[in-house]
């Protein structure tokens, strides 16, 4: 099978590429315009693999990705390029609503004429697979709430409207044009190779640096932190075995407070990189500070994730424990990826053409 993975060479999107080349014998087509989070460093280690391609296209230039088609002609297609940043929603969402929602549309267009010239048999085995969120869900009152694929959508902020958008396009596509889609809502993901911006590696690095640590409001939100290796195990399970038509919720089931986050950061900092820290801190912990709350700041997430257990016998591996112990210490022994992000030498690489 040959797979076109739009945004691969973002933080969720180059994990499921290098865990595809890795662990199975498809072909990838990875599709990314190179926006600042873009960064193919993060796909070293498999870019010579024969297997492997990329095309340097925007997902809303429609004459470029029906060439990436014509070309390819790739037998599924994970949707995963989107801006997915809240804070930079709320500054500006122009760019939110034409990649998220223009660029599904451009991509379900597409992807709609090419499966219509295939054979009956290849039509029925082509898959198109659109990566969400569940911040589409909005927030969740009660302590007991999860939330489930039958969760009424009630999207708070510019990014996770545009992303509710993106979901009821592929779900119109499928309804009314017939194309076999998946469409996956995935709670919080964290791990290795993760732009500097996200909360978690944001202050690792901060405080790596000696730089305050802020967190919003009084830190009480709670998220459902999902080890993005988990995550990609999860998403190609979905696309090989998953029933057409249907949404499966991913979740990490490791519900943790804001605040609860980054003191496990500082803790596991303490341990592993004292010798970092400034002499006039006896710990991490003391760099936290309590800044105002963002606007239509979600209170909870939750993820009942028993669907994809039950149908596909997918289930997370890392606790939260374990997995953010990794990530730390991949921040710690990989210093030059993320220096070169934050330096910016790592937009210099730009290959423009497939390989």
């Amino acid at each position: 099978m040959k797979i076109l993975v739009t945004g691969g060479a973002g933080f969720i999107g180059s994990a499921l590429i290098r865990h595809i080349i890795q662990n199975s014998s498809q072909e990838v087509v990875n599709v990314d315009s190179l926006t600042y989070a873009g960064n193919l460093d993060s796909l070293k280690n498999i870019e010579k693999d024969p297997r492997y391609s990329f095309e340097h296209a925007d997902i809303c230039d429609k004459e470029k990705i029906k060439h990436i088609f014509e070309q390819h002609r790739p037998d599924a297609v994970m949707h995963l390029a989107a801006e997915s940043h809240v804070d930079r929603s709320i500054d500006g969402p122009d760019q939110f609503i034409q990649t998220n929602i223009i660029g599904t549309y451009t991509l379900l267009d597409v992807s709609r004429q090419y499966w219509c010239t295939l054979t009956p048999e290849a039509r029925l085995k082509f898959r198109f697979h659109h990566i969400s969120t569940d911040e589409v869900y909005g927030d969740l009152e009660r302590p007991e709430d999860l939330f489930t694929e039958t969760t009424p959508y009630a999207p708070s902020s510019p990014y996770s409207a545009s992303k509710a958008s993106s979901d009821h396009l592929v779900r119109a596509w499928s309804r009314t044009y017939g194309l076999p889609i998946l469409i996956t809502n995935c709670s919080n993901n964290y791990g290795p190779y993760h732009f500097p911006e996200k909360l978690i590696p944001h202050m690792i690095l901060s405080a790596l640096a000696g730089k305050a640590l802020p967190v919003y409001g009084d830190g009480s939100q709670i998220r459902d932190w999902l080890f993005v290796e988990d995550h990609v195990r999860a998403l190609l399970t979905v696309l090989t075995t998953g029933k057409p038509g249907e949404t499966y919720n991913i979740g990490g089931h490791n519900e943790k407070r804001n605040l609860e986050v980054v003191e496990t950061i500082c803790n596991l900092l303490d341990q592993l990189a004292a010798t970092e820290r400034s002499s006039a801190l006896a710990s991490y912990r003391e760099l936290i500070t309590f800044v105002e709350d963002r606007p239509g700041h979600d209170k909870r997430y939750a993820i009942d994730a028993s669907k994809i257990k039950n149908e596909l016998g997918w289930q997370p591996v890392e606790t939260f424990d374990s997995g953010i112990r990794k990530t730390v210490e991949w921040y710690l022994n990989n210093r030059s990826w993320w220096q070169r992000v934050i330096s910016g030498d790592y937009r210099l690489t730009r290959l423009g053409d497939s390989k």
